[in-house]
């Protein structure tokens, strides 16, 4: 391995499932050591982690990185979305953490829309009309199934917060109240108690949740440090510690990404974004007006049903993940656990247009169809939605691949960007060009870029840039399929009615 140029720097990916770290060369963006470490998810019901878990796990993968990681200048952590965690006067969880997957709080949901003017009240004070995985809805939640467990709570972080906390030391919970804590407007964005209007936290939200804005962090401004490593850790004590962000924002920031780029990430779930110079609102509830971690924003939406439901289709039909077959006219919704875009929580999936000589190449195909269709919509309401507000407008969405930026190639990243099938059935649907990026690990890498602007004085972005992050194999526009795209909206209309049942 080449000796490294410049200062090294370390990225924190925390995810639902492991802490993952990269060292890497502020200047190159070469990764120099890698370490991965998994934590448990409790089972029950609900989706809850234990935050202590993350941080043994965090430290376990910082020493699996080695000589390197004790010779980092700056850190930063990323970390998943939403989750809520409850810090008591002790600095310990009050609980297990409520993940952005946890999805019991739809009922307060329901009632916090509704009680605070409607959807389009939080579209225009909030940014984002909260889904069920909002912390918002979680802290509601917990005041009334576990009131106990809210009285005792001193501190609320999310857990990016929280990991930045124990790494610098400077959490309230663990100096008797002394600090704040520190976040940044990134993940803040994704809470539902800070506004995107004003940049700051919403008095008349926290007023309502009961929450008390003397236990939410401070949201650090865009280069700002929150802090330098503490005593007894793997990493040199007195290392600058980066305000951290939420994990979508780190993979923008990992792609370096320019406003006006469309990156589509195929995963267990799909989601779809682009970095805006225009703040979003978007009323449906389709389109997340978050805040990236710069002084821009990253409309974002997401689709329930991507790679696991494809993969399910394939091994109902006993057959390999790529066999997919063209021709035919069978169509698939692929909705096998409801769906958020659209907006269908009851449904299931649905197939038609079986025929005697169909076969099941045919149907697999239609499956990652119906997937990367629904997908393609997400998308265009995300550029829908900030063509509307950079002309003064208001609302999203048009037809799949209607944009004005459809010569700008997709960004097609996560597990299910490395598939044939599902980059072709992408370029055949959307009819745009297609680029994969070799890096892997991108929520990491940004969090690195982050680490690097900060030692540096650089935008995190361009750092990304220089280390040529979103470099990959190109692959041209192809003529869009109209036949199957049209079968596939005919289907979705014909069976709106069923698709709303509950099954």
């Amino acid at each position: 391995m080449a000796v490294p140029e410049g200062p090294l720097v370390v990225g924190i990916d925390s995810s639902t499932q492991s802490v993952k770290v990269l060292v890497v060369d502020a200047a190159t963006g070469q990764v120099v050591a890698r370490g991965q470490e998994p934590h448990m998810v409790t089972s029950g019901p609900g989706h809850e982690s234990d935050p202590e878990q993350w941080w043994e796990a965090l430290r376990a993968a910082l020493d699996s990185c080695g000589d390197a990681v004790r010779r980092a200048a700056a850190v930063s952590v990323a970390g998943q979305q939403h989750g809520l965690v409850t810090l008591g006067a002790d600095g310990r969880p009050v609980r297990p953490a409520l993940l952005w997957n946890d999805v019991r709080s739809a009922p307060q949901r329901d009632s916090l829309v509704a009680e605070m003017g409607g959807p389009q009240w939080w579209a225009d004070h909030i940014g984002s009309v909260p889904a069920a995985a909002f912390t918002v809805t979680k802290w509601a939640w917990l005041r009334e199934h576990e009131p106990d467990a809210v009285a005792a709570t001193r501190a609320v972080r999310l857990p990016h917060d929280y990991l930045t906390g124990r790494l610098t030391g400077q959490d309230p919970a663990l100096h008797g109240g002394a600090d704040h804590g520190t976040t940044d407007r990134g993940d803040a964005s994704g809470t539902g108690w800070w506004s995107s209007r004003t940049g700051a936290y919403d008095e008349r939200v926290l007023e309502h949740v009961g929450l008390s804005p003397e236990l939410l962090p401070r949201v650090l401004g865009h280069g700002e440090a929150a802090g330098t490593v503490g005593d007894g850790l793997p990493l040199p004590t007195g290392a600058l510690v980066a305000t951290g962000t939420g994990d979508n924002m780190a993979a923008a920031l990992g792609l370096g990404l320019r406003p006006g780029s469309p990156v589509l990430s195929l995963g267990t779930s799909g989601t779809v974004y682009a970095v805006s110079g225009s703040r979003p609102a978007d009323p449906t509830g389709t389109v997340s007006g978050f805040a990236d971690a710069g002084t821009g924003w990253l409309p974002l939406a997401c689709t329930l049903n991507c790679t696991l439901a494809v993969d399910r289709v394939a091994a109902l039909l006993g057959l390999d993940r790529e066999a997919v077959e063209p021709g035919g006219s069978v169509t698939m919704l692929p909705f096998l656990d409801g769906e958020r875009t659209p907006d269908l929580p009851h449904a299931s999936g649905l197939l038609h247009g079986l025929r005697h000589d169909t076969s099941g190449g045919q149907v697999l195909q239609a499956a990652y169809d119906g997937a990367v269709f629904a997908l393609l919509q997400a998308l265009d309401q995300v550029l829908g939605g900030q063509r509307a507000s950079e002309s003064g407008g208001t609302g999203a969405g048009g037809a799949v691949g209607s944009a004005a930026e459809a010569d700008s190639p997709i960004l097609l990243i996560g597990g299910g960007a490395q598939g044939t099938a599902w980059r072709e059935t992408v370029q055949r649907l959307s009819g745009r060009p297609v680029q994969v990026p070799r890096a892997r690990e991108l929520v990491a890498l940004g969090a690195a870029a982050q680490a690097a602007g900060l030692l540096l004085g650089e935008d995190p972005a361009a750092v990304a840039r220089r280390w040529s992050t979103a470099a990959g194999p190109a692959y041209p526009a192809v003529p869009r399929d109209e036949a199957a795209l049209a079968r596939l909206e005919s289907s979705l209309t014909d069976a709106d009615t069923l698709l709303r049942r509950p099954v």
